[in-house]
């Protein structure tokens, strides 16, 4: 397996990012060496919580929930994925499998111990999370997570899954701007599988992915007319115009394209499909969940199309979620860490106290 490393000098200077790396070394199923990092910060002996972040993001994410948490006397963990931030990036598209990233990940949480562990996932972060909870459940004892799921489905109708496999294989790569319409309607018409695949196909087929622009544009406010421009310099070929230090900390962890294959490979992971090699693996996820009881809640963003009314499955299923005060995050949008940071932190605080001794 090939490896790659950004250079530390690549996340020197970022805004508001202060906190000291720890590393772990783990093996993979190759006997290759992988370098996962995380934060850890706070109190050793506080409560002890779990942050885990999505794609195409890294435990920058976190920067703003970290305070709060700390503030509340809790110790907060945040690592970044195999593939994203100061963790190392394999190189080639099929390293990137969903059950690599939950056996990566889980070598990790062994390799350090946690234990008695709150986890807050978002995303990609709650696709691995989750799977690492029903793989270590002595681990953790109670659950938050917000805008992500637990894919699984087994059924699909056939023409939906000729209509994908035929877009993702023949039709034009979408743009940008085409990708986020496509995202935006995910919640008005048409099949989970068939909007998330403009999502899949611009990820994989843009080879140098405008990270730290998509997210620049997602999470940060301007006036439509900065917007407009910022977008037309874009389509002219200008990869990342007028970098505010948001994006230049999200491409921090790419120095160049070949840094970016987990982030261009891990959508097309996402188990949408029947044909997913780890249809099974979330079939015996779902059966875990029907009998876990550990306090889990809910906090998704009022407005957030990718994961509209993904909350209820877990709402219909989850027996831990029984009586909690699941929260909607007001105008979090996808990424409620940078959006809402107060409540995200708010919510965890809250459960946490709320549950300690049961």
């Amino acid at each position: 397996m090939k490896i790659l490393r950004t250079p530390d000098a690549c996340f020197e200077n970022l805004k508001d990012y202060p906190f000291e790396p720890h590393y772990t070394n783990i093996k993979t199923e190759d006997g290759d060496e992988l370098r996962i990092h995380h934060i850890d910060e706070g109190p050793t002996d506080g409560p002890l919580v779990l942050c885990m972040h999505g794609q195409p993001v890294w435990s920058y994410l976190y920067r703003k929930v970290i305070p709060y948490l700390n503030k509340a006397g809790m110790r907060v963990i945040a690592p970044d994925l195999v593939g994203y931030g100061k963790s190392d990036k394999p190189a080639a598209r099929e390293d990137y499998s969903y059950e690599r990233q939950v056996t990566w990940m889980g070598a990790w949480l062994e390799a350090n111990d946690f234990k008695g562990i709150t986890f807050f996932g978002q995303d990609w972060g709650g696709l691995i999370g989750l799977r690492l909870i029903v793989n270590h459940p002595d681990r953790f004892d109670r659950v938050v997570i917000s805008n992500t799921g637990l894919p699984h489905n087994p059924d699909v109708p056939d023409d939906i899954i000729r209509q994908v496999e035929d877009f993702r294989a023949n039709a034009p790569t979408p743009s940008l701007m085409a990708m986020q319409k496509a995202l935006s309607a995910m919640g008005d018409s048409g099949h989970f599988a068939t909007q998330f695949a403009y999502w899949q196909k611009f990820c994989w087929e843009n080879e140098d992915m405008p990270i730290g622009f998509m997210m620049s544009m997602t999470m940060e406010a301007r006036s439509s007319l900065a917007s407009a421009l910022k977008f037309f310099l874009h389509d002219l070929g200008v990869h990342s115009p007028f970098p505010t230090p948001l994006a230049r900390a999200y491409d921090a962890p790419f120095p160049d394209p070949s840094f970016k294959m987990g982030p261009r490979a891990m959508p097309s992971q996402v188990p949408s499909l029947p044909t997913s090699p780890s249809l099974q693996q979330q079939e015996k996820a779902w059966e875990f969940f029907e009998a876990f009881d550990k306090p889990f809640l809910c906090a998704f963003a009022d407005n957030d199309p990718v994961s509209a009314g993904a909350e209820q499955e877990f709402l219909n299923h989850v027996p831990g979620t029984n009586g909690l005060p699941h929260t909607t995050i007001k105008g979090g949008g996808h990424f409620v860490q940078e959006n809402a940071p107060d409540q995200v932190a708010g919510v965890i605080i809250d459960l946490i106290r709320s549950t300690q001794g049961d």
